[in-house]
């Protein structure tokens, strides 16, 4: 099939190559534009986009999807389906209704618990020991559409959100090439969302990181490993990069102050002394 892909970040990344690497021909790309980073403010291109350009693969990067260009861009690379990891932002019904096949979105939960933009880090957060990939027919509403293919991935009971997004990403590039594959000869499986079962996963703000010491143990080791590394889990403005539990005690293991560099916690109390 011809496909057009729209995504952004390293766990898009790892779809698009795995759809590069198929029989699938990649007609063309859309990401989010480039954003400045660290203390320079240095322009840094989406894992997508560097991806794209190394296979020469033609890439937009609209600043909005409101002004017509983005569907002529996908109207223009004639593809069969419009796929969507991760592109971070709602589809108009214009782009919907572009490919004879619609658009099919992959989403790192199991729909329709965790619709929205940081369903990994709040699966942890909320002490789920199960969750898994949902490939989904896209309509206009926020992870909404009827159900393609699933697969369920156990939470490990000390994975950071990292570590969980390195073990979803490859899982979803598989499950995605399955539901294009039973698209293609017509057999793949639909099924409705049950709605009154929907819960949602904002995304993360700095400002969440903010631990609460009043919470329980389990409930604090929980929001560190679902806010590492990003944004990161802070006890007055000391960063927490590890912590372990025991016996029902949380230990802080890896830290950083202020300015400073990352350090066993134990270092960290003699450097106070």
């Amino acid at each position: 099939m011809n496909v057009f892909f729209m995504g952004t970040p390293e766990f898009a990344a790892v779809s698009l190559r795995a759809l590069l690497q198929s029989s699938h021909k990649v007609t063309g790309v859309i990401t989010r534009p480039d954003k400045p980073q660290g203390r320079h403010f240095t322009m840094v291109a989406p894992p997508v986009k560097d991806m794209a350009l190394q296979a020469g693969v033609p890439v937009y990067q609209p600043e909005t999807l409101k002004d017509g260009k983005a569907e002529e861009n996908i109207f223009r690379a004639k593809p069969d389906i419009v796929v969507v990891v991760a592109y971070g932002r709602l589809l108009p019904a214009a782009i919907l209704t572009t490919p004879p096949l619609g658009c099919v979105n992959l989403h790192a939960s199991l729909l329709p618990k965790y619709r929205g933009a940081a369903p990994i880090q709040w699966s942890i957060i909320n002490g789920e020991t199960e969750t898994g990939v949902t490939t989904m027919h896209m309509t206009s509403e926020l992870d909404a559409g009827d159900i393609i293919l699933y697969e369920c991935v156990a939470i490990g009971a000390d994975d950071t959100a990292g570590q969980l997004h390195d073990k979803l990403a490859p899982i979803g590039a598989r499950t995605l090439l399955k539901t294009l594959e039973a698209l293609d000869k017509g057999t793949a499986p639909r099924r409705a969302q049950n709605h009154g079962d929907a819960t949602y996963a904002p995304a993360l703000k700095k400002s969440d990181g903010a631990l609460d010491m009043s919470m329980p143990p389990r409930s604090l080791y929980n929001r560190i490993r679902g806010l590492t590394p990003h944004p990161g889990a802070y006890i007055d403005g000391l960063r927490v990069h590890k912590a372990s539990m025991e016996h029902g005690n949380l230990s802080l293991l890896e830290v950083q102050p202020p300015g400073g560099v990352r350090m066993g916690y134990e270092s960290y109390l003699r450097g106070k002394r």
